[in-house]
């Protein structure tokens, strides 16, 4: 008897699944369809963005022994065109390597490639620092000392990633322009900050030890 009324559940059973079948059945197809393509365009954008990368990765390598062997200028050239085409990894950076590359030319071009960069708020706060800093460099020997201070003081405060250098190019700075009431309130500033790396604290106390014995002379 039991045999029965399992056969009848099982009848039962299988009628309402084609019931389902008919009513959703399509819907069912069509989503196995989006799932499968779903997985094999994701695929494929996996393996084009790889692809993309290594070849901006060799892009990038290609450039940078453009720049070690002294060719700035066609070394400018592939940094800008991976800044342009690259994957997002190596763009920044592209933009900071051809700024610098312009730097050996132009210093002019180059702040203003710098500047583009600091102002740029998608590239992240340290590449911006960065690219203030680097601009503040160039105007040591390009522009007046109150101009490098404009440029570097902002980066000198604790939280800033690159304080520690902003603080030895502003003494830097005073020390070319003669000024040495601002070269030593930098450099008593950079003695006071116990975070202060050793190398950079030696290389202001010889700074600031020529300076004293040209004074004398």
């Amino acid at each position: 008897m039991s045999d029965i009324f399992r056969e009848v559940d099982e009848e039962v059973r299988r009628e309402q699944l084609q019931k389902l079948w008919d009513r959703y059945g399509n819907y069912v197809v069509v989503a196995a369809f989006l799932v499968v393509a779903g997985v094999a365009a994701w695929r494929g954008y996996s393996w084009w963005d790889a692809k993309k990368a290594a070849e901006t990765g060799a892009a990038f390598e290609a450039a940078s022994t453009l720049a070690e062997t002294g060719k700035h200028s066609e070394a400018e050239a592939a940094f800008a065109k991976i800044a342009v085409d690259g994957t997002a990894g190596y763009r920044n950076l592209a933009r900071m390597r051809e700024a610098a590359e312009l730097a050996q030319v132009d210093a002019k071009a180059a702040i203003a490639a710098y500047d583009k960069i600091a102002a740029d708020g998608a590239v992240g706060p340290v590449l911006q620092d960065l690219a203030a800093l680097r601009a503040g460099a160039l105007m040591i020997d390009t522009a007046s000392l109150a101009e490098a201070q404009r440029r570097l003081e902002p980066l000198t405060g604790n939280d800033r990633t690159f304080r520690h250098t902003a603080r030895e190019l502003l003494v830097l700075a005073a020390w070319r322009a003669g000024d040495t009431a601002a070269a030593k309130r930098w450099f008593d500033m950079i003695q006071a900050d116990v975070l202060t790396p050793a190398a950079t604290r030696s290389r202001v106390e010889m700074l600031m030890a020529l300076g004293a014995t040209a004074s004398k002379s």
